[in-house]
């Protein structure tokens, strides 16, 4: 059996630099929006929280869907 492999590259070298910027970039956001959302329902007292309906082991999980989507 033969097999064929096709390796093509997107682009020059400047642009690859660039898309992994962009990406550490995009990566920077979503961490900030998880992190700041975070910091806010942990912030908020036992009331605040059973008038949303949210408990505090649920607070990771819901930076995380706010931050990264599910």
């Amino acid at each position: 059996m033969a097999y064929a492999t096709d390796i093509r590259t997107a682009g020059t070298f400047g642009d690859r630099i660039a898309a992994v910027f962009k990406t550490i970039g995009e990566a920077r956001a979503q961490r900030k929006i998880y992190n700041r959302t975070l910091n806010e329902l942990r912030g908020l007292d036992a009331r605040d929280l059973a008038d949303l309906g949210i408990s505090r082991s649920e607070i990771p999980f819901l930076a995380r869907e706010a931050a990264y989507g599910k």
